[in-house]
């Protein structure tokens, strides 16, 4: 009887450290997708800015529509940085990303002056230029989802 509850025992432990295992790599997948689909929505305005911006200095709508997407993506970046439970196995990879999201916060700061979208400021930036190396990172974080 009692090898027969040592082994339900010893059972049980391996049952809950495979859960355990289990809730890690779910918590690993849940935080790369989070961090694909961020940088994916960054990279999507990377990609567009340029062309919004020309025609910004022409086009008071699409000044108005830039500063929206401006403001939307700051508040995009400050809900990525204040996420809260960061897998082990990609903290250091979310360190770097929350590094270069802070200086997109920066940057993003600088150019929107009182909540009005400064273009000279803008067009000048490095805000591409940044989010192009936050991109650079995806393949990081691709390869946390097993």
């Amino acid at each position: 009887m009692r090898k027969l509850k040592m082994m339900f025992i010893a059972a049980a432990l391996v049952l809950l450290s495979g859960c355990s295992l289990l809730t890690e790599v779910n918590d690993s997948v849940d935080y790369a997708n989070t961090a694909i689909d961020h940088i994916g929505n960054l990279n999507a305005f990377a990609e567009e800015a340029p062309q919004m911006i020309q025609e910004a200095m022409t086009n008071p709508a699409v000044k108005e529509e830039l500063e929206a997407r401006l403001v939307t993506l700051k508040q995009d970046i400050e809900q990525f940085i204040s996420l809260d439970e960061i897998p082990a196995v990609a903290e250091s990879i979310h360190q770097e990303l929350v590094a270069k999201n802070e200086e997109l916060l920066g940057q993003i700061n600088s150019v929107l002056e009182n909540g009005n979208l400064a273009l000279d400021k803008l067009e000048s930036s490095r805000l591409v230029t940044t989010i192009n190396e936050v991109t650079q990172l995806l393949n990081r974080i691709e390869n946390l989802a097993p």
